[in-house]
């Protein structure tokens, strides 16, 4: 196996040209003793990012101070340091100028927003999803609807990047600031009228969507993950509540199908309108499945005044349906006409999302649905929707992450004893963690939910799926939670070339399902 290399950052390809001088009148600091000026074209924190025009934000980080590698980001083209007083010591004598910006982390994203031009008049329309689960799923859709309606698409998700008709793999969840604005420029440059964006927890905490003003934004759900991060529901629910600050956005979609939407509703600074599948909770726009199959999921989006759009997505499950009516839902609150969108969306959402019940078998053969599920919530959703559209036996296999919330694994592993008719627990993503011991908190906790259970330990995915594969026939089915759409695992520090979708459709093949 090799290993595989990171995607590079995307920038216009004629980046906008500012003064250093102008970028310090707009941060309101001042130059360093003995400072000239310099054109700016882009923004870099990475050495590994630099190009040349670029201004360097040297920082302060967990482990060194960036201002160690600003000689090094200078050799590789940056024609400006901006650090702060920590960092000006560490500077030695490099040969560029400097500006002092305090808290550099806080100001990133604002200097990124002014140096690629994107003032928020020149904006596309931009559309921001948080919530546990259906981030990616929600700005898929998104992305669906403006092409079908005749927009030009922009999108960020954990999957990938669409910048009009161009599809580019994406490097994390929600990009760093100086990555997000360049993006954004980048879909400026390609006409892009409107834009989906995945905005997680870590994101706003972490300061990345910094000097982005949305539209519309949008809260799905909230239910556990990030617990290694976060010490309690309500402080992860805060740590997504900043997006609905008037500062951030102008419009929202709350979605009612947890409890926490509710909570969400009544901190939010911004005028929002509400949505839920569930007949039992009261909300403007009400989502009806009308249908379920293997692939497909119709159901109407049905408003307050009598407004009715019916549609399908082709993906498994009510909670996709959701998904798909807070995206509509969406589109409307920034302006675009529900009757257009009911007429242009009659016949599907077009949106076939890699990893999100993925089913990569051939006709005639047991359906093998491989899934990014790595939630209690979402795991436990997408196995009754599975076993909605299936005849016989349903087959779970499951691999987690490792140096990750470790508090979910046995609750995984007991959704899954529960929900199935036999379990395979195997290897994922293990990082630097030991994969048995991940294995063994996910085995201990199916066990303890259903002792006498068929419960396999395996090492190796490879190994587990075609074991999965030679327990089933037609008209059964297999759910492999965890590589979803990933073309990588991540073992030691090593990022090694591996499909989990390309290692289901050979192990189907290897049995005869061809």
């Amino acid at each position: 196996m090799v290993e595989q290399s990171i995607p590079p950052i995307l920038r216009p390809d004629n980046p906008n040209q500012v003064l250093l001088s102008a970028l310090a009148k707009e941060l309101s600091v001042s130059f360093a003793p003995g400072t000239e000026d310099a054109n700016l074209t882009g923004v870099s924190m990475n050495t590994s990012d630099v190009r040349h025009g670029d201004i360097f934000f040297a920082m302060p980080g967990l482990k060194t101070h960036g201002a160690k590698f600003a000689a090094q980001a200078v050799a590789g083209g940056a024609v400006a340091v901006a650090t702060d007083s920590e960092g000006l010591a560490l500077l030695g004598g490099i040969q560029v100028p400097v500006i002092v910006v305090e808290s550099p982390r806080l100001r990133l994203g604002e200097a990124a927003r002014f140096v690629y031009g994107n003032a928020r008049e020149q904006m596309p329309l931009m559309y921001g999803v948080t919530g546990t689960n259906g981030k990616t799923s929600t700005v898929h859709f998104l992305s669906a609807i403006f092409r079908q309606i005749g927009a030009v698409p922009g999108m960020s998700s954990s999957v990938e990047r669409h910048i009009a008709d161009d599809i580019i793999i994406s490097r994390l969840t929600s990009p760093e600031a100086p990555e997000s604005h360049a993006l954004i420029a980048r879909m400026r440059e390609n006409k892009v009228t409107d834009v989906g964006w995945e905005v997680s927890a870590q994101a706003l905490k972490q300061h990345r969507v910094d000097g982005i003003f949305f539209d519309v934004v949008a809260f799905t759900n909230l239910s556990h993950d990030h617990f290694d991060e976060f010490d309690s529901y309500q402080q992860y629910l805060e740590s997504k509540m900043p997006l609905f600050h008037k500062s951030r956005s102008g419009k929202g979609v709350v979605c009612l199908d947890t409890e926490y939407g509710q909570t969400f509703l009544e901190a939010s600074e911004i005028p929002c309108v509400t949505i839920t599948l569930r007949e039992d909770v009261k909300s403007d726009w009400k989502v009806k499945v009308t249908d379920e199959a293997v692939g497909l999921t119709a159901f109407d989006l049905i408003g307050p005044n009598g407004e009715k759009i019916s549609t399908s997505v082709p993906i498994i499950g009510d909670y996709m349906a959701s998904n798909a009516g807070v995206a509509i839902l969406m589109a409307i609150q920034a302006g675009h006409d529900w009757s257009k969108l009911a007429v242009d969306l009659k016949d599907g959402i077009d949106a076939p999302i890699a990893g999100r019940g993925d089913n990569v078998a051939p006709p005639g053969a047991p359906s093998v649905y491989v899934d990014f599920g790595h939630t209690p919530d979402s795991i436990e959703m997408t196995i009754k929707a599975a076993r909605n559209v299936t005849k016989g036996k349903l087959v779970v296999v499951v691999g987690l992450d490792g140096d990750r919330d470790k508090i979910k694994r046995p609750m995984i592993g007991a959704i899954c004893a529960k929900l199935s008719d036999a379990m395979i627990v195997t290897d994922h993503n293990p990082r630097f963690e030991d994969p048995a011991i991940i294995r063994k908190m996910i085995y201990d906790g199916a066990i303890a939910e259903r002792p006498n259970h068929d419960i396999r330990n395996l090492e190796g995915p490879e190994r587990a799926i075609r074991i999965a594969v030679s327990m089933v026939t037609t008209g059964d089915t297999i759910i492999w939670f965890g590589p979803g759409h990933q073309e990588h695992r991540d073992i030691m520090g090593v990022r090694t070339k591996y499909s989990g979708r390309a290692q289901a459709k050979a192990a189907l093949a290897e049995a005869g399902w061809k």
